[in-house]
């Protein structure tokens, strides 16, 4: 067994990625938490693994096209858009299939994952949004996990900082212009977001499950879900405006104007589906 920095080389040839074991780590510690709230809600919390079953690989799936339809500008720059991707689809190193080169959009995941799930809930008859609830207050947990899978393939940061928590970048893990060693030396920092968006998911996490556990009675089922989506949208659309790889799509921040859509739909969905709902029994 030998280590390296991205991954561990088992029988000389075998590379197991820590992206890989730490993206898996995340949705088993997610769904064991949302499987503790199922039971403690009076469900059965088998459907959790049930639904998580169905949701990996749809998961896994979204994730990537969506990184590969809507690749970052840094790429795009460099010759790697939509139809490189394609048309080197199983290129082991760069193409649509190398996922374990890092490439996963959490929006493509969260669809993806949703459909494979919503496919589970209904072939079991099971009541859509009380599960979603319990989603949306897992979720953050695995997101906040996750992000450190960003931070072993150093692939989400910011723009460059003096604040005294920046982390280096390898300059070939750089996008233009910080590549250069003249102006952006080793010693330069960078804004670590996925520590950013690690921070606000796991705070998300705990003021969710507080509310599900024990405020429950004041919120209507679904409510919860929509509120993960209204608070994920709104730090995404934050943490974009110092992210150094974005999407453009016609000059725009694509996953700014993806956050803006969720953002209103899911404030909307909210404010219409509590005037017409009934609270949700509280917790037992």
């Amino acid at each position: 067994m030998e280590f390296r920095s991205e991954f561990i080389v088992l029988f000389d040839r075998l590379q197991i990625r820590y992206y890989g074991i730490i993206i898996v780590a995340a949705m088993l510690v997610a769904a064991y938490v949302a499987s503790r709230l199922a039971k403690r809600s009076g469900l059965d919390s088998e459907h959790i693994w049930g639904s998580l079953t169905w949701a990996i690989i749809p998961a896994i799936i979204g994730a990537r096209l969506w990184f590969v339809l809507f690749p970052p500008q840094s790429l795009v720059d460099a010759g790697q858009d939509t139809a490189y991707f394609f048309q080197n689809f199983f290129d082991l190193q760069n193409g649509a299939i190398a996922i374990w080169s890092g490439g996963l959009n959490i929006f493509g995941a969260v669809l993806g994952g949703f459909l494979g799930a919503y496919i589970y809930l209904r072939r079991n008859k099971l009541v859509l949004w009380q599960w979603l609830d319990i989603a949306g207050i897992a979720l953050p947990l695995g997101q906040a996990i996750g992000r450190f899978a960003n931070f072993v393939n150093q692939e989400l940061y910011g723009v460059p900082t003096s604040l005294p928590w920046g982390i280096t970048i390898e300059s070939a893990k750089r996008v233009e212009p910080y590549r250069s060693l003249v102006d952006y030396p080793r010693t330069t920092l960078f804004h670590p977001l996925f520590l950013y968006e690690a921070i606000w998911n796991f705070g998300a996490f705990l003021i969710l499950s507080y509310l599900f556990t024990r405020k429950r009675g004041h919120f209507r089922q679904g409510d919860f879900f929509l509120l993960y989506a209204m608070q994920y949208a709104f730090i995404r659309f934050m943490l974009e405006f110092i992210r150094v790889e974005v999407s453009l799509v016609a000059g725009v921040n694509f996953a700014q104007a993806v956050c803006v859509v969720i953002f209103i739909a899911a404030l909307a969905a909210f404010v219409v589906r509590r005037r017409g709902a009934a609270p949700q029994p509280a917790a037992a």
